[in-house]
């Protein structure tokens, strides 16, 4: 007799986007213009107080004047600040640094998402911190995330996927941020847009649990299209079936197997099956 068919695998469902901690920025972040920084020194209030990073980088410190802070991260700005009060100013400085408002930055965040839209960053910034901020991606996105990195850095119109005003095009693996890969999930930058472009489709029409239109999973066979439909109807036949498809701006009616591959924009048609 013939052998059992084996079940495809369940099509993948997009999980759910963890919202980001907040908090202080973690050790990575950059200062630059306009941050605000609060800087503590230990029992010296004099040395101690807020500050406005100036258009070029940099404070203005009791004492010691300018100090360089733009694109250092409050780590380095202590450690830079400990060692000049040493010289000379403060015998043992205990000194931190914490950032207390952040500069104007933001990302444009589009497609398959539940809220497309312009973003304000703080502090680093990830794709999965956009991606949770724009509540997560619908059920129509495909596995495929664009982040589109602008010439020009001050852009206030997102870039567009298809008119080449990027000078960077990164492409992220949907699943891969989903499965926790950490390099998946890149750290943005001012300006950027995120485009989650929408999954190619096929079509089941005939005897099928669920007929209609469905995500196409990669490299989709024809038995996992059935199982996607919900599977055979008690009326269904796994013999004879057909794909429709257009090739070369003409639908056709070509017979399928079972493990064919199905294309975008496919429609599989299961027939009835014979008593």
């Amino acid at each position: 007799g013939a052998g059992q068919a084996v079940p495809a695998p369940a099509p993948p469902t997009q999980a759910p986007i963890a919202p980001p901690m907040p908090g202080r920025p973690s050790s990575g972040y950059q200062i630059g213009p306009n941050d605000t920084l609060v800087i503590k020194v230990f029992d010296e209030p004099g040395l101690s107080g807020t500050f406005k990073v100036d258009p070029d980088g940099s404070i203005t410190y009791p004492l010691i004047g300018r100090v360089e802070v733009g694109k250092k991260t409050v780590r380095d700005i202590e450690t830079d600040l400990h060692k000049r009060l040493l010289d000379g100013y403060v015998k043992r400085p205990q000194v931190s640094v914490e950032v207390s408002e952040f500069r104007s930055r933001s990302v444009f965040i589009l497609g398959e998402v539940r809220n497309p839209a312009k973003y304000s960053m703080e502090g680093e910034f990830t794709l999965l911190d956009a991606l949770a901020r724009a509540g997560s991606v619908t059920a129509t996105a495909s596995t495929t995330i664009m982040v589109l990195r602008p010439k020009d850095p001050n852009a206030i119109a997102p870039a567009d996927p298809n008119s080449g005003q990027a000078n960077e095009v990164l492409r992220i693996d949907l699943r891969d941020l989903q499965e926790g890969r950490l390099t998946a999930n890149i750290m943005l930058q001012d300006g950027d847009t995120i485009y989650v472009n929408q999954a190619e489709r096929f079509y089941i029409s005939g005897y099928v649990r669920n007929p209609g239109s469905f995500v196409l999973a990669p490299n989709m066979t024809v038995e996992q299209a059935i199982a996607t439909a919900g599977g055979l109807s008690d009326r269904g036949s796994r013999n004879g079936i057909k794909i429709r498809r257009v090739i070369k701006g003409k639908e056709v009616e070509i017979p399928a197997k079972r493990t064919d591959r199905v294309l975008p924009g496919d429609t599989v048609v299961i027939r009835q099956r014979f008593i």
